[in-house]
């Protein structure tokens, strides 16, 4: 793999904006597929569905306005970004606005909230007594996401919510702001969708694909969507709606970087109490077509068996990092498969190439093919390599992945270069160690559990393959702003990776090297590269974190008699069954292809095994028992979800009672869910 291919790879796919459903994406679809078949791919097909994306209205556009006693606008929003350089007469490059956000123009005053998450809703009202009912709520993107801030609003009875990307989140110190540096200039706003899908994939077709015969929900019935509108501005209009406004002065940690009060409100100070904030939102909802490029080699040995590297395609606007660096690292993947192929090459079992549509509408394009797939998936998929944007920051190697994995993410990293200057000749195994090690005290770098807010999403938490993702990302420690600064705005330009992320590419190429071996590995090897004893230690970590969490109310889980013994019970039975498990693997006639493919179907089901049909409560499509994105915020990923959440705010239950015995029907789930997966693991007769 190439970094100056993938380099031209990126610059071809970011020269006009691509959202899903338009036009430009389908071309950029065409093209991929017209390129992987010219790779050398055996087969490659563009597979549509039918789901329902949100636009802004061409002739009416969403602006918010502050409106005084008669009716006028005194203030109103800007209506697009300044767009960068170069770019001025580009068409179709779609204002900043919320994804879903209902049609409305609701009237109130005024209420921050900080960054919206529940905490924060608490604070306003038990501690400085605010109600928002019937008001406007404002908060600043970050820490969470945007969509669990809309659901936050609506709990609380706001009537409309307004989200501000803060310098304090939005900017890096002592970095120009777009096109000096990579920071985000104040006409810079984050476009996203606002959805609360919890997995269920196209809002009208829930649990199931969008075809042409598929029964469609009513869109007041549709899962997720928000009842309040809903829109995004940059922090020169946030410093509009916010200098004036009345009422107490914020907790300190609600002070954003902005040169005002950040007062709380309602409503605007003395000589502006009589005007009031106004959204303006005429977005519409509507069915289209989307499509997703699957291209396919087929497995010499073992053809019924898939590895899946994918990641989506569809950009807010040009997308040069989100997702096209790693549609970028995608293509060079496929280029370089092709060339092996041509020499002669075929890997024991397939590979699944795939690029997504329509993710950023509620990951929608991968979710719908893993439903179309279900069936076959589930019987065949032995892992999902993630491939959405491969660089959030310049400072070191991020992989959040399955614990089987960790063993071979450790392996493979030790056979790479490190992409860093001056560091030649070091791995990149080794440089991500050193930059990772905060505290010197781990002895290997650090692996996330996975979240959500990607494609790998339904392959993971709702069909349990094992999955991973790796991408370049910042220094934790010392940059504390959100995500990267230009996220989801028309800055993300192929200008801003060229000059500032990656220059050489060298750490694109790093990251195609750690994806693409990933998936050769997968897909290569005799015996598949996974670790049963790495989701033991994993599972050890998590039944003490998850127990300790509890211990909070010692006096309430002795009243209730709440223990977890049987769930470190079953964790210690899992362990024996995964080390004896690994020591027959050791005693195994590799020269007998049945002993193997037994063996193998053992690892590639076991990630199957923490699958619970009946979902978490309320979270139907969320059916992975050990990990499942926090409910509280898509993003982060947590360990055994189902008591997490039954724990989560337990001392402000109003029955105390039912929410204990909530938390032990969670902790006899996870324990049942162990122990059988631990079965799975005893040889088979």
């Amino acid at each position: 793999m190439q970094a100056d291919q993938i380099r031209e790879h990126l610059r071809k796919f970011t020269r006009l904006p691509h959202l899903a459903g338009t036009e430009q994406n389908l071309k950029y679809a065409e093209q991929f597929k017209k390129e992987w078949q010219e790779f050398g791919l055996d087969s490659v097909e563009l597979v549509p569905y039918d789901v329902l994306l949100s636009y802004p209205n061409k002739s009416q556009p969403n602006y918010i306005s502050i409106v005084d006693a008669l009716g006028h606008e005194v203030v109103n929003t800007s209506l697009a970004e300044p767009v960068p350089e170069g770019y001025e007469d580009v068409p179709n490059i779609v204002p900043p606005y919320s994804a879903f956000s209902p049609k409305g123009q609701p009237e109130g005053d005024l209420v921050y909230v900080n960054y919206g998450r529940t905490e924060d809703f608490f604070q306003l009202e038990r501690q400085m007594g605010i109600n928002v009912t019937g008001k406007i709520v404002i908060v600043r993107y970050g820490k969470i996401f945007r969509g669990n801030k809309v659901k936050n609003a609506m709990l609380a009875g706001a009537i409309g919510i307004i989200m501000f990307s803060d310098p304090a989140d939005y900017s890096a110190a002592g970095v120009k702001p777009y096109p000096d540096g990579w920071n985000l200039p104040g006409g810079g706003a984050q476009r996203g969708n606002v959805l609360n899908l919890n997995g269920a994939g196209d809002p009208l077709t829930p649990g199931y694909p969008a075809k042409e015969y598929t029964y469609r929900s009513k869109l007041e019935d549709g899962v997720g969507l928000p009842s309040i509108p809903v829109h995004p501005i940059g922090y020169h209009d946030a410093i509009n709606l916010l200098k004036n406004m009345g009422g107490q002065m914020p907790p300190n940690n609600w002070k954003g970087a902005l040169n005002i009060s950040y007062r709380i409100g309602p409503g605007f100070t003395e000589n502006f109490k009589n005007q009031t904030v106004r959204m303006n939102i005429y977005t519409n909802n509507q069915v289209t077509r989307i499509y997703n490029v699957i291209g396919r080699i087929r497995g010499a040995l073992e053809p019924d068996r898939y590895v899946i590297l994918g990641g989506h395609r569809d950009a807010w606007v040009f997308g040069a990092i989100d997702p096209m660096s790693g549609a970028a690292v995608l293509h060079e993947t496929v280029r370089s498969a092709g060339r092996l192929l041509s020499k002669g090459w075929r890997p024991r079992r397939t590979i699944i190439f795939a690029s997504w549509d329509a993710e950023e509408f509620g990951l929608l394009g991968s979710t719908e093919w893993a439903e179309d797939n279900a069936k076959l998936l589930q019987d065949r998929a032995v892992a999902y390599i993630n491939a959405d944007s491969s660089i959030e920051g310049m400072y070191t190697l991020r992989v959040d992945c399955t614990p089987s994995l960790h063993t071979m993410v450790y392996d493979l990293t030790k056979q790479i270069s490190s992409p860093e200057e001056g560091e030649e000749g070091v791995s990149l195994y080794d440089s991500w160690h050193k930059r990772d090690n905060w505290t010197n005290d781990r002895d290997a770098p650090r692996i996330n559990k996975l979240g959500s807010g990607s494609d790998f999403e339904a392959y993971f938490i709702r069909l349990g393959i094992a999955a991973g993702r790796a991408r370049y990302t910042k220094n934790k420690k010392t940059e504390r702003y959100s995500s990267y600064p230009v996220y989801h705005s028309v800055y993300e330009t192929f200008e801003i990776v060229n000059k500032f992320y990656d220059p050489s590419f060298r750490r694109l190429r790093a990251v195609a090297q750690v994806r693409g071996g990933l998936i050769f590995l997968l897909a290569d090897s005799q015996l598949l590269p996974l670790d049963a004893n790495q989701y033991a230690v994993s599972l050890g970590k998590y039944a003490q974190n998850i127990a300790q969490l509890a211990q909070v109310h010692p006096e309430k889980m002795k009243n209730y008699k709440v223990s977890f013994d049987s769930l470190f019970s079953a964790v210690a039975n899992f362990t024996v069954a995964s080390r004896e498990f690994h020591e027959r693997l050791e005693n195994l006639n590799r020269g007998d292809t049945l002993q193997v493919r037994i063996i193998n179907d053992q690892l590639m089901y076991l990630e199957r095994a923490f699958i619970d049909p009946l979902g978490l409560p309320g979270r139907p499509f969320y059916r992975h028992v050990i990990f499942a994105p926090s409910s509280h915020n898509k993003y982060s990923g947590e360990s055994f979800p189902g008591i997490y959440d039954a724990l989560f705010d337990i001392e402000n239950s109003v029955d105390p009672e039912k929410a204990w015995e909530e938390v032990k029907r969670q902790i006899s789930i996870a324990t049942f869910t162990v122990h059988a997966a631990a079965m799975t693991l005893t040889p088979p007769a």
